[in-house]
């Protein structure tokens, strides 16, 4: 059975004269969480924006389940996309919308589902981050760790098979960032997802990483797990852990 859910061969991606990527290949795996460092301006955000052809790469293959990006037409696309869940740094949360509108609003294109059947998935997602009690109130209600719980659950009401994390714990406090971290894993284990976790918090990443990359100029510098990285005999690689 195939497992790669992710693989990229020879990305490159320029913006005039900044080469932001140059030869990037990797692989990931069904279940596995993989954790992406660089320094800002590294690439990381266009990384993941060329992994779902939301900008082109100039070269290189992207296949993501099994099939190649470029091949796709838009509604092949559109439908590949719903497979991949996305965190954003602010959870991007619909201000005006309570929790549950805000749960409810990607189901909105799901006809076949009856009213009773949303309810149960909206809650089934909030018990899995542990915020039922907050289906009825508005974001401007809920703490930052609130908002990005609320903003991984709409993530998980569409069962995806992998999740992109975007600075997921940027904004929190040492303690709130540790429980998003752990959450990110209890996800992991729950619905065996993949997921691409964006990050410059080292204990985020000593947390949830299966394997990590370290991006520099553009090109894979370093890859391997947290310990091997974190006692690399390359200094600049060593320095992304004190």
């Amino acid at each position: 059975m195939e497992t790669t859910i992710v693989e990229i061969e020879h990305l490159n991606k320029s913006f005039g004269n900044n080469h932001v990527l140059r030869d990037i290949n990797l692989k990931i795996e069904k279940g596995e969480n993989l954790v992406v460092f660089g320094k800002s301006g590294s690439g990381k955000s266009v990384l993941i924006k060329c992994l779902v052809d939301l900008i082109e790469p100039d070269e290189g293959k992207v296949v993501l389940f099994g099939k190649t990006m470029s091949d796709l037409n838009d509604d092949e696309l559109n439908a590949l996309r719903k497979k991949v869940g996305f965190l954003f740094q602010s959870a991007a949360l619909y201000d005006s919308m309570t929790v549950r509108e805000n749960l409810e609003f990607p189901l909105r294109d799901l006809k076949t589902k009856a009213k009773e059947e949303i309810e149960a998935l909206v809650f089934e997602v909030l018990k899995s981050v542990g915020l039922e009690d907050a289906i009825d109130k508005m974001p401007s209600e809920l703490s930052g760790g609130m908002r990005k719980r609320v903003g991984l659950a709409r993530t998980l009401i569409l069962k995806p098979e992998l999740i992109l994390y975007d600075e997921p714990t940027t904004g929190l406090d040492p303690i709130t960032s540790k429980e998003i971290s752990k959450l990110i894993l209890d996800v992991q284990s729950k619905y065996h997802t993949a997921s691409i976790i964006i990050t410059h918090d080292v204990e985020c990443a000593r947390i949830t990483s299966n394997r990590m990359i370290i991006i520099k100029d553009g090109i894979c510098y370093a890859e391997g797990t947290f310990k091997e990285l974190s006692e690399s005999k390359d200094e600049w690689v060593r320095s992304f852990f004190k």
